[in-house]
Parts: C-alpha cells; structure tokens; sequence
C-alpha cells in the first residue's frame, strides 16, 4: 500500500476516534447567553430560556447530556437552590430523543427553564448542571454560570392586598313610604263630594298625614296631587275641566290639612292632564271590550286627538261599553303623599349597641360596625351580630373579613367555610373563599370560586389578582377597569402601559407602602431619579420591611440606594 494512502487512512481513524470516543470537555460559560436577561417572574413562576451556542468539533458523536438549570442563593441562613426539569442533547451517534449537535459543525440548544418562585431569588445565580452518558458511562461536569438576578415586580400582586367582601348591612335612616287615594268625578263636573272624601282610601291617606305629623321619627316629604279629565269633547273644554278638577282638589286638600293642624308638610305640587289617552289604553288593554283591538288601532293611526274621539265614536258598538266601563275611571284626582320614616341616628345606634344591643336589629348592628376603622371593634360588633342573630350569614361572614385582614387566614376561612354553608349562593362567600384559595396557593379552587362571584363589585380587584398570579396580564387589566388600586397600577405596570399606572397611582384614596413602591418602580422605568427615591423614602417610612426588598430589587439595580 502507498504509504501516503496509508497515513490519510489513519488519519481519518484518528477523526472517528476523536468524534465517538474522548469524553466530553468542559462547558464554557461564553457558550450560553439567557432570555430575558435577568430572569423575570411571570406571575407566581420563573420562566425563561438558556440558548447555547456549541462551537465545532465539541460535541463527541455519543455522548448524551442532560442540562439541568438551578438557581441558587446565598440569604439567610446559608446556601439555598432549586432545580427544574433537565433538558437533553446528543451527538449524531445517540439513539435518543434529544437535540442534536453536529461534532464537526457544532450546533444550537435551547434549554428551557420555569421555577416557581421564591422571595430569596431575587438575589440569586442561573446555573446549568451536567450528566454526560456515554455508552452507559456516566460521569459530570462542572456546573456553569449562565445569568443572575430575578426581577420579582409581578408578586407584588397578593391576595393579601385585596380587600374582601363585606356582606352589606340594609340599614336605612331614610325609609321614603308613597300613600295614595283617588277622588273620581261625575261627568263634566269637577266639586269633589263627599262620597268620595268619605271613602276607606282617602280616610286612611288622611290618617296617614296626622300620624307623621304626630310621629317624632317621621316627616311628610311632600303632596302631589294629579288631576285628569277622560277624552271625550273638546280639548279646550278638557283642559278648563282637568284644571277645574286640580283646583278644587288642591283648595279641599289643604283645608283638611289646615283642620288637622298638618303645618309642615314638605311642598304640595299640583298637576292636570286635560286628555288621558294613556290611561285610556292602558284599561281598553286590560278590559273585556269585544271590539278593543280595534279601539287600540284606532289610537295608533290618529295621533290628533279629536280625530281619536271621532273615529272611536263612530264605533258605535262599543262606545256605549267604554261610556259606560271606562271613561269613569278616568275622571279623578290622584292625592299622593310621601312620608319619611326617620331612622335611629349614628349616636343613638352607638348608645343602644353600648347599653343594650338586643333592641337593634341585625341591620342595625351591622351598620354600627361601619362606623368605626378599629378592626377589632368591628369584629366584636360582628360576633354580638352573630351571637344575637345566629342564622344570619353575614355577620359570620364579616367575622371571616376582620379575621382575613388581620392576617389570621385559617379563622377566616373556617368562618367563610360556615358562612357558606348558611348562604350557599352567598357572592360575597364565594369570593372571600376565592381569596383564601389564594393565600393557599390553590389556584384551581381560587378560579372556581371567583368564578362563582361573577357581577359582585368587590369581585373585580380579586379577580384581576388571580390573572396576575396566571401571568395573564391582559386579562388583569380588564378585569380591574378603571379601579384605582396597587393591583391595576401593577396591571398596567406589567403592560408597559406607564401613562395609565401613573394617572392610576395618583388616582388611589389612601395611598400606601405599596402604592408609593410601585411609583418607585414606575420612576425606575421611565428613568425619573428624583421619583425613585423619594417615593421608595416615602414607602420604607410606612413600611420599613421594603427597605431590604428595594436595596435587592433589580428595578433599582442603577440606583445608589443607601439614603433610603
């Protein structure tokens, strides 16, 4: 054989060899670049990816590698990590499913990654462990530093931050009551006569009127009297008949109150309609007329009213039917008063709740708990509600609120637990469970219950909390709206919609630790210094804790942070 054939012959053993049988050499970190870069949560989990770029004549052709991201960090007590799934790559050789890198060309692999997170990766280091199978040699590799740092902004978005559902008390100081009588007239006259003054309905309205103006804890708002003419002749003569009627009401009205001594009875208003054709309809409809149809097409062609009168009287059949069934009963005078039934005053309720609570109804008890901001006080009100009404679920309902803003989440849900078995179709329950799920963690119970809350007002800021922990940022910001809290301004923050959190932020009643945080990281975003820091000052005043969140939050990462 020619020795120069011999030599390349050789040569390319030498290449097979070195393709299928070295081990492995070690991963460089220049091989590896991550997206995004730091790492971002997305709702409750870490996700991203590790792209590596393998150069030429690195990948031996049966080696099988499992990459195992793993983040790691140094807080607390000591070193702490956490791995997710591993990822498979492999030369031409393996018979496997993973990705395949060419020994001699080199290759592409990209490494997926979604930790859930945790508080301490906030200041932490993406690392990349190996496992190298080689025909069933199995050996590692020095793990490689791929990337640092989670920016951790979507779990600002807590359930704990969300104000539950208060079952609402039906107090009322004002209860506004209507009381009605009719005065009818004969045919073309408009003195009211004492058979009609005489009647049950007008004794009792009359009544009515004395009691409240007796009544320490009633008023007469106000008397309206409405005065109508039925529509037959002329609308001239109508009109001067109707505005006869309302007179005479008017003047026989207030000489019954004058007798009575009613001095204080709000305003009396007066009306009159020469021509009651709606009130006309209306009976025809509900009457037993033969030819009514026709009667009510009648009204529907003639828009005039003495065209109406003629044609309906050209129905001869039946215009004896309504002279005789409905045309009375449009001839009348309606007398309407409006009396308020005051209610106990803030202080009185207070007292009564003080000395001797049984005498207040559930309603009442209720009500007294909004008018303090002591959160224990109200609890205590609550559990007197409960104690004195047992079968009301919202005093044990409300019992669960205080106990979830206090922090004591396993007494609120024992307590929603036992609402809801009360009132099982109770929205208010349902999404103060949803939050509990929340707090949980249980997520699938959390979407069930917000679910079974829908068109609660409340339910919206719960709702759009539950879409950020999901990562669907989109839906967040639907389901807020237009709410002016710390979770829509986080929303919009997330969308990059920075003018909307902005006006948002500003918007909120009572701002607070939170609210002037996410301002902060609104400044960090829009490369405004002066409001990073004066707003973070502002935010560790109310809440000392976010000093440590801030000195480690990469939102502040080109921001000299030790004034704060």
């Amino acid at each position: 054989m020619n020795k120069s054939i011999l030599f390349l012959s050789l040569g390319g053993l030498a290449v097979v060899a070195g393709g299928c049988s070295k081990k492995l050499g070690n991963f460089q970190s220049d091989y590896f670049s991550m997206r995004p870069s730091p790492m971002e949560s997305v709702g409750q989990e870490v996700p991203g990816t590790v792209y590596a770029n393998l150069p030429a004549k690195f990948m031996v052709k049966n080696a099988k590698v499992s990459a195992t991201p793993v983040i790691q960090w140094n807080e607390g007590a000591g070193v702490g990590e956490v791995s997710t799934t591993p990822v498979v790559f492999q030369g031409e050789n393996v018979r496997d499913n993973g990705q395949i890198v060419s020994y001699a060309k080199g290759g592409q692999v990209n490494i997926p990654f979604d930790f859930p997170y945790q508080p301490e990766m906030a200041k932490s280091d993406l690392y990349l462990d190996f496992t190298v199978d080689q025909n069933g040699k199995v050996y590692t590799l020095p793990r490689v530093k791929v990337g640092s740092g989670v920016i951790a902004t979507s779990t600002l978005a807590s359930p704990a931050t969300v104000a539950p559902a208060v079952a609402k008390d039906g107090f009322q100081r004002v209860i506004s009551e209507q009381y009605s009588a009719d005065i009818h007239f004969l045919v073309n006259q408009a003195n009211v006569r004492a058979s009609e003054t005489s009647k049950t309905d007008y004794i009792d309205l009359n009544k009515k009127l004395m009691e409240a103006n007796k009544a320490p804890n009633m008023e007469i708002a106000g008397v309206t009297i409405n005065s109508y003419a039925s529509p037959e002749g002329t609308l001239a003569f109508n009109t001067q008949l109707a505005e006869k009627r309302e007179q005479n009401t008017q003047n026989y009205v207030e000489a019954q109150m004058k007798k009575d001594k009613i001095t204080e009875f709000g305003e009396l208003t007066s009306s009159f309609t020469p021509e009651d054709w709606e009130g006309f309809r209306s009976l025809v409809e509900k009457s037993n007329i033969q030819d009514k149809d026709l009667i009510l097409s009648v009204l529907s062609l003639y828009k005039d009213p003495e065209e109406r009168e003629r044609e309906i009287r050209n129905i001869s059949a039946v215009f004896n039917e309504l002279a005789d069934q409905i045309l009375p009963q449009l001839r009348y005078s309606r007398v309407m008063a409006t009396i308020n039934v005051i209610g106990k005053s803030d202080e009185e309720l207070i007292n009564l709740y003080n000395t001797d609570p049984q005498k207040l109804s559930v309603d009442e008890i209720l009500y007294v708990a909004t008018l303090t901001d002591d959160n224990t006080r109200k609890q205590a009100i609550y559990q007197k509600a409960a104690e004195l009404y047992p079968n009301d679920y919202r005093a044990v309902n409300n019992i669960g609120v205080t106990q979830y803003v206090a922090g004591n989440y396993s007494a609120a849900a024992s307590s929603f637990d036992r609402a809801a078995r009360m009132n099982p179709q109770a929205k208010e329950v349902e999404m103060n469970k949803g939050l509990i799920s929340m707090v949980n963690k249980d997520y699938r119970s959390a979407n069930e219950h917000l679910g079974a809350a829908a068109g609660l007002a409340e339910n919206a800021d719960a709702l759009g909390v539950y879409y950020l922990t999901q990562g669907e940022v989109g839906k967040a910001q639907t389901a807020f709206g237009d709410a002016k809290t710390n979770n829509a301004a986080l929303a919009q923050i997330l969308a990059k919609d920075y003018n909307a959190a902005r006006n948002t932020l500003a918007s909120i009643p009572t701002p607070d630790a939170t609210t002037y945080y996410l301002t902060a990281i609104l400044g960090a975003r829009t490369h405004n210094e002066n409001m990073v820091m004066s707003n973070l000052r502002q935010a560790v005043k109310l809440d000392p804790s976010l000093r440590s969140r801030a000195q480690k939050d990469l939102e502040f990462a080109g921001y000299n942070l030790s004034s704060i």
